[in-house]
């Protein structure tokens, strides 16, 4: 069974494309290896539905999500965010990636509300990693995945 999901190459080239623009901050995403159990801090996942289903998952580290949200929603490098900020800028950052997946897979298809936890979100058992990229930011960890569902519409 092949399975349909952007490449590695299309989902790091439009990650990194939105980060420079969304998040508004000069330091790179770079390649990096799969994070520790206990970097990753906060998830945040949207799904897809329709022609094509799916599942998009955004990883972060706590310093890379008060990095996103100071970048996101103008905090100054003095500023602590409140969890409801981060929370609403990790929201942001999956919706925009997962809009972004969403648009080079065939639809027509929907994009859920956000989901967001302090903590790792609990993948369906129906769904498997077809696409993931680890990364960093601010020496953080960073993974972006994709998955899909195994069991037929």
């Amino acid at each position: 069974m092949s399975i349909l999901a952007p490449s590695a190459l299309d989902l790091e080239a439009l990650v990194t494309d939105m980060w420079a623009s969304f998040v508004g901050a000069p330091e790179l995403l770079l390649p990096a290896g799969p994070p520790a159990d206990d970097a990753v801090l906060w998830s945040a996942t949207v799904t897809v539905t329709g022609e094509w289903r799916g599942m998009v998952s955004v990883d972060l580290a706590e310093a890379a999500v008060l990095g996103v949200t100071r970048g996101m929603l103008g905090f100054g490098d003095d500023e602590e965010p409140d969890a409801a900020s981060c929370t609403d800028a990790v929201g942001e950052l999956v919706n925009v990636v997962g809009g972004n997946v969403k648009s080079l897979m065939p639809g027509p298809s929907t994009l859920s509300l956000p989901v967001v936890s302090r903590g790792a979100v609990e993948v369906p058992s129906e769904m498997e990693e077809a696409s993931v990229l680890h990364l960093t930011w601010c020496e953080a960890p960073v993974r972006v995945r994709v998955l899909t569902t195994t069991t037929s519409s």
